[in-house]
Order: structure tokens, then C-alpha cells, then sequence
């Protein structure tokens, strides 16, 4: 180690010389258009790779609002279309349930049910029409399959149906065929399966029979379908009847309201009220 620094001390000069030798060769390199060049475009295609990487590197945040603003829109062309299907099934549902109501049902008013409560004994809907749409109570309210109950409470643009299923109902009844007459009730449990009460054990009453509302109901016209016999069993001095009723109050969307309504002379002769559910 001595020695090399005893080499360089004395040949100092000569070290000088050569490192002015390189210095000088490479500024004649440097002087060289194509040394020149060659540097340009190094330098060129350092400078784009560093802007392709910030490039990628600030597309990562951008790309995230791109995406949130594309998700907005999704959900709102979604929502527009949902709209726009619901709308059409409820346009075919309106056009299907005027076209198949019979001729007496024809003058009657659509409305669509809005809301509904279904339990073991309270049922409850509401309609899309009220006081606005000329809806009063004790309106009959049926579809062109038969009776779903009638109007108890009426808002400006909205009424509420106590129907067939509910504990609190009961309208008068006649079979078809033998002109049996009796009260229809629901007791709970299948919605499907109502009960005729007060027909005496001498009753010619057949199963299959059609049962329709009577003369002697106080809010309903007569002659709208209520439902079918299934079954009968005599008790000591009544039937037990099970009717079938013609509305399937599970898919139940649309419904009709009827503007006549019985005689108010007939119930006011008969003294007002005839019974706590409204026959």
C-alpha cells in the first residue's frame, strides 16, 4: 500500500496527462452529432417511461371515479326500466281485468290495491282511489271472478276493503239452483274456504251449487259470484256449508268498484243497520 502511493506521488505529472487525455476524448465524442443524438433520445425514452408510469399511477384514482360515476348511471338506467316494466305489467293487468269483466261489470271503476295486511284474522287492502275518484263508503268491491268485500273507510285519494277474509265480514247469499238462501262468513284459517251459515238441515241445497250475494244485502248488488259449495254436513238444526270462494285473494291486484248500491229506502224501511258486520 505504501509503495502504490510512493508509484502515484512520483508519477503525478504523468497521471495528470492522461486523465486530461480522457477528459479531452470525451468532449470530442460529445462534439459528435450521433454521440449527441444517441443522448437525445435516451433522454427522450427516460422521460416517457417516467410520464407512462405517473400516467398509470394517476389513472388508478381517475379510474375509480370513472367507475363510480358509470355505477350511478347503471342504477339509474336500472330504476328507469324497472319503472318503465312495472308500468307495462300494470298497463296489460288493467287492460286484462277490463276485458274479461262481464257486461254488468263493465261501468264499474278500476283501481289497483296499493297496500294490504294478511293474518289469521284481520285482513285488510287498500285501493288507489278515494273521495277524489268519487269512491264513498259501502261501495262493492269485486273482479270479474266474483265478490272481494266492500268499502269501510274512504280518504281523498285512497280507501280501504274489508273483504271476504276477515272475521268482521258477512253478506247475504243465494245457490243458484235451488235459490237456497243464507249468510256467507269467513272464520279464519284457508282464504280460500268460506262458510254458509243459518240453512235449515230441510235445505235442498246441492255441492257444485254457485252461490251469488242476494236481494238482501245492504251494500251489495245482487248476482256477483261469491264462490262454490264443497262440502255440506247437517248439524240438529243447521248445515255446516263450506264454500269455495271465487277470488284467489293471493294474487289479487286489481279490483273493481261497483257505484250502485241496494235501495237506501229498502234498509231505511228494514231499520238502518240490519247487523254488526254489514250484510
Amino acid at each position: 500500500m505504501l509503495s502504490l502511493f510512493r508509484f502515484i506521488a512520483k508519477h503525478t505529472a504523468y497521471l495528470y496527462f492522461l486523465l486530461y487525455c480522457g477528459i479531452s476524448i470525451l468532449l470530442m465524442q460529445l462534439q459528435r452529432k450521433e454521440t449527441l443524438d444517441a443522448i437525445r433520445e435516451r433522454g427522450l425514452a427516460m422521460n416517457a417511461s417516467v410520464a407512462e408510469q405517473l400516467s398509470n399511477f394517476t389513472s388508478i384514482f381517475t379510474l375509480r371515479q370513472d367507475n363510480e360515476q358509470l355505477l350511478l348511471q347503471n342504477a339509474r338506467l336500472f330504476s328507469q326500466v324497472m319503472h318503465q316494466q312495472q308500468e307495462l305489467r300494470d298497463s296489460k293487468a288493467m287492460q286484462a281485468a277490463s276485458a274479461e269483466a262481464p257486461a254488468w261489470a263493465r261501468q264499474f271503476r278500476l283501481a289497483r290495491i296499493v297496500d294490504r295486511r294478511f293474518s289469521a284474522t284481520d285482513n285488510m287492502l287498500v285501493i288507489d282511489a278515494g273521495a277524489h275518484q268519487g269512491i264513498t263508503r259501502d261501495m262493492t268491491v269485486l273482479t270479474p271472478d266474483g265478490l272481494v268485500g266492500r268499502i269501510t273507510d274512504v280518504s281523498q285519494n285512497y280507501s280501504k276493503i274489508l273483504p271476504v277474509i276477515n272475521k268482521d265480514f258477512m253478506v247475504s247469499v243465494v245457490s243458484d239452483s235451488t235459490r237456497t238462501l243464507g249468510l256467507l262468513s269467513w272464520q279464519n284459517g284457508d282464504e280460500r274456504i268460506a262458510h254458509m251459515e243459518h240453512v235449515p238441515v230441510s235445505s235442498n241445497l246441492k255441492v257444485g251449487e254457485q252461490v251469488t250475494t242476494s236481494d238482501y244485502s245492504t251494500f251489495a248488488i245482487r248476482g256477483i259470484p261469491v264462490g262454490r259449495v264443497v262440502r255440506i254436513s247437517k248439524d240438529k238444526l243447521f248445515c255446516n256449508i263450506d264454500i269455495r270462494l271465487a277470488v284467489d285473494f293471493s294474487s289479487l291486484s286489481y279490483v273493481l268498484i261497483s257505484p250502485a248500491k241496494p235501495s237506501r229506502e229498502k234498509i231505511e224501511i228494514m231499520g238502518g243497520d240490519t247487523g254488526r258486520k254489514g250484510q
